[in-house]
């Protein structure tokens, strides 16, 4: 539902006077917004496509982390944790009835309607935080993977012994740069095409890293696999085992919190039946893609598995696939930033707008005609903050471009409240559970457990970050 902010604002407003002209209404839902037409089968295809991202390129090296025994197992609670609270949420779509109550369009409205106070403010604290991190490592994989073009063309030419080192700084600025131009874009709505785009992009790289690793395992060769693992003494020391578990925990909580996109779905059938059949659909066949390119890739590298498989060069030939593969992630992520930043960049306007009306500086536009576009309005506040806001994330991203680290906290720091608290503390409001009930008990022990998870992989994930940062130098090679 996190997504559910964005598309908000795609919703056409109308005059209380439309909804009195028969013409119109028919065109309008109940709460006099354009009528819905999405149905189960297209919110699962939002589903599948919100969740299968850059986090399946982690994991291959996750599952190495874990075994083939604690691997799978993960993958599979990770799924069902998911699926189980993913159907809490759709029956929090309307308040105070799933069926017949007022419908909430967005998670904070839901939070709001639920539970109220000072946990509506937790919430968008955790959504905000969870996007800001959420661009900073795009940032960070959309370099890494220019990076690997430069170097795959460099490895062909020169041979694989050659090490073709390159900065990651300079495809940092020229990602930022595409950004600052993109986030000048005023509406979410005039950005549909380039989340379609995002979308074929991710599933043509994501298809392209399965079909390498089903064709390097058929390709025959020995690579070294265990139950448990990177094996300590041999691989890993012992404590780097441990450390490196729970940072593997982190990646593969990052590839399962996705935000369901399902606000478009049309009343009848009351939106929380579709929405649980779409959680199923969706969830269920993300999880045989997750765990096809975890274990194919895991089959296919062993314990040297790469954090990033189209990056960590387990793969050099073909070498224009690869680069084809990489391309595709770079064009997904220019799209995927600006779908998790134009939520931030609208709150903060919005905030602003409301506080200080007045200031020109902050609610003025200024028309422009620009060639072969047409009048484009300029907002002095939009181009001034969106542009510092994406400075930042790229001066993060090149203080600390560490792919697998980055992407364990982000799922670390997001699982937890956004895809289990939240979902279970509005169950419990909702459906008035007695306190200390079987059922209450038990939810809020998985709520515990899964607090305790996040934890964990957030500890490895930052141990991993500082092991890094003693031998990397800001803004250099």
């Amino acid at each position: 539902m996190a997504k559910e902010m964005q598309k908000a604002s795609m919703f056409i407003e109308r005059n209380p006077g439309d909804y009195e002209n028969g013409d119109v209404d028919k065109n309008l839902d109940d709460d006099g917004r354009v009528k819905r037409t999405g149905t189960w089968l297209t919110a699962s295809a939002h589903i599948i496509t919100a969740v299968i991202g850059s986090g399946v390129l982690s994991l291959a090296w996750a599952i190495a982390q874990l075994g083939w025994v604690a691997g799978p197992a993960v993958l599979m609670a990770f799924s069902f944790i998911t699926f189980f609270t993913s159907t809490l949420l759709a029956d929090c779509y309307r308040a105070p009835d799933p069926v017949h109550g007022n419908r909430n369009y967005t998670y904070m409205d839901a939070v709001r309607a639920y539970l109220g106070g000072r946990k509506v403010q937790l919430c968008g604290l955790a959504q905000y935080v969870n996007l800001l991190g959420i661009t900073i490592g795009y940032t960070i994989t959309a370099s890494i993977s220019m990076v690997a073009v430069k170097r795959s063309n460099c490895f062909h030419k020169h041979g694989h012994h050659v090490k073709c080192q390159t900065s990651n700084n300079p495809f940092m600025i020229i990602f930022a740069c595409i950004q600052i131009i993109l986030s000048q874009i005023p509406n979410f709505h005039n950005l549909s095409w380039l989340s379609i785009l995002a979308a074929i992009m991710s599933f043509a790289y994501s298809s392209i890293g399965l079909g390498l690793s089903i064709a390097k395992l058929a390709g025959g060769g020995h690579v070294r696999t265990t139950l448990t693992g990177v094996t300590v003494g041999v691989d890993v020391s012992g404590s780097e085992k441990i450390w490196r578990t729970f940072q593997a925990i982190g990646d593969i909580a990052f590839a399962y919190a996705y935000s369901t996109v399902l606000d478009t779905i049309k009343s009848s059938p009351p939106e929380n039946k579709s929405m649980k059949r779409a959680t199923t659909l969706g969830v269920s066949t993300t999880t045989v893609f997750y765990v096809l390119c975890g274990l194919v890739g895991y089959a296919a590298f062993g314990n040297d598995a790469p954090g990033n498989f189209l990056t960590g060069f387990g793969f050099y030939e073909p070498f224009w696939l690869i680069d084809f593969a990489n391309i595709c992630i770079a064009i997904h992520l220019i799209g995927a930033y600006q779908v998790f930043a134009q939520p931030l960049f609208g709150f903060a306007e919005s905030w602003c707008a409301r506080h200080w009306p007045e200031n020109k500086f902050i609610t003025g536009e200024h028309a422009v005609d620009v060639p072969c576009y047409g009048v484009y309005n300029v907002n002095f506040f939009r181009l001034v903050w969106r542009t510092a806001y994406v400075i930042v994330t790229a001066v993060v991203a090149m203080l600390f471009p560490f792919f697998n680290d980055f992407l364990g906290l982000i799922g670390a720091g997001s699982f937890w409240p956004l895809t289990v608290y939240f979902p279970i503390e509005m169950h419990i409001a909702q459906t008035k559970l007695p306190k200390y009930s079987l059922r209450w008990i038990w939810l809020k022990i998985l709520s515990m457990i899964c607090l305790m998870v996040s934890l964990v992989a957030a500890a490895g994930s930052v141990q991993g970050l500082i092991q890094s940062l003693k031998t990397y130098k800001p803004f250099s090679t």
